[in-house]
């Protein structure tokens, strides 16, 4: 099944601003912190160490932020992680019907309505997390090449 988040999406200040909204409300935490590494540098100018994405819970509801620079100025997406090759298909196919995918990266679209997606794998979530800097930085380089997401490619760029 898939795991959908509503994505807050920020130049640099995603972590403060997760702080602060997880301090205001009950039933609220950090669940876990991805950080940029040397790959994530040479793609986003974001300093090696310093917070990509985390995932949180405000009031019970699932959110993700993201550090994107100043590439990427989308205020709010939503993002869809898919088990599997076929829901990345399936959810890219119709999430592009009569939108754009042509300049997004990384598996992000606009549909036709002008909303935000990223359509993207829960794999690639364990391997973001994952404490080997060298795989991580084969995971982002392979992901940073990717308009839809290829599970496979991820993996071989993993090590899997």
């Amino acid at each position: 099944m898939t795991k959908n988040y509503d994505k807050l999406v920020f130049e640099k200040e995603a972590e403060e601003a997760v702080r602060f909204y997880t301090s205001i409300f009950k039933n609220s935490k950090i669940e876990s912190i991805a950080r940029y590494t040397e790959e994530g540098f040479e793609h986003h100018r974001e300093p090696a160490g310093s917070m990509m994405t985390i995932e949180f819970t405000l009031d019970g509801q699932e959110f993700l932020a993201l550090n994107a620079g100043p590439i990427f100025n989308e205020a709010i997406s939503l993002i869809v992680n898919c088990e599997d090759q076929n829901e990345v298909d399936y959810y890219w196919k119709r999430l592009c019907e009569g939108g754009d995918e042509k300049a997004q990266v990384c598996g992000w679209l606009k549909d036709k309505f002008g909303v935000s997606w990223q359509v993207a794998s829960l794999v690639l979530n364990e391997m973001i997390l994952d404490p080997d800097v060298v795989k991580v930085n084969r995971v982002l380089k392979a992901m940073f090449q990717m308009k839809k997401i290829n599970i496979a490619e991820l993996e071989a760029a993993y090590g899997k």
